[in-house]
């Protein structure tokens, strides 16, 4: 592929800018999301690439792409601490199977959780304080190595993601690292036809209503029909764990977020 002149008109230093987001959307508009892939990563369109993944119920899809490109790209995993026992066995299993050698979990400051959630309630009266700790701060000090990063979103999930771009600029860093939607235009059936044609394993929890899994006591099954996401802090005005927050204007936390999480 020949996307050269493209890449050249691309300001990579610091980082990526709007204008950036909106070339590579037209540069890769058309391919397929395996092409895709595989040009960003054997032609290092984006400089240091690594993908986050949940290892939920749809992140065998991507994770089965990536490593049919490159299965030591770094996979970075969210160690919560607050993760179902099932995931955890699903994670193992999932990176076996498909040969990812570059697994990388990421955990909470032990500090900040005997200071800020000595008990391990925090979900149960603060779900944005409890994300912070054990999501926001550890992904954000991990992300520091990296250009751009892949995200499992899809826009069927919900409404917050039904128009995302395949590449944007992250929000949520002040540098412009860019974060890239490989499956963000794939449907419910477009998933589950691959999981079906490459035979992959399926999260233990999927047959049991959890159609989107993140920590065990913020996620709840959810009835047919309703948003796949329905099910996720359940009763509170939330619908994202805080990884994909915007910063505010002056490069900061939101308000609410203590960054000395």
């Amino acid at each position: 592929m020949n996307i050269q002149r493209a890449i050249d008109r691309i300001d990579t230093t610091p980082r990526f800018t709007d204008e950036d987001a909106v070339r590579l959307n037209r540069v890769f508009r058309g391919q397929d999301t395996r092409e895709m892939l595989a040009n960003l990563i054997d032609d290092n369109v984006v400089g240091d690439l690594a993908t986050v993944s949940s290892f939920g119920a749809e992140s065998a899809v991507l994770l089965h792409l990536i490593a049919e490109v490159a299965p030591d790209l770094p996979v970075l995993f969210l160690q919560t601490g607050k993760h179902f026992p099932e995931t955890i066995a699903y994670r193992d299993e999932l990176a076996t199977k498909l040969g990812l050698t570059n697994l990388r979990n990421l955990t909470p400051d032990a500090e900040a959780l005997a200071a800020k959630d000595e008990t391990g309630l925090r979900w149960s009266y603060d779900p944005d304080g409890c994300c912070e700790i054990r999501k926001v701060i550890p992904l954000a000090n991990a992300l520091v190595d990296y250009d751009a990063t892949l995200t499992g979103r899809k826009a069927f999930q919900s409404a917050t993601r039904a128009n995302l771009p395949r590449f944007e600029v992250d929000t949520s860093d002040a540098h412009g690292r860019l974060k890239i939607n490989p499956l963000i235009d794939w449907t419910a059936q477009d998933i589950q036809a691959h999981f079906e044609k490459h035979d992959l394993p399926r999260h233990p929890l999927v047959e049991q209503g959890y159609p989107s899994i993140g920590c065990a006591p913020c996620t709840n099954k959810v009835a047919p029909g309703e948003d796949p996401r329905s099910g996720r802090w359940k009763g509170w005005d939330k619908t994202e764990c805080g990884i994909h927050t915007p910063l505010g204007e002056d490069g900061e936390l939101p308000p609410g977020f203590d960054p000395a999480f």
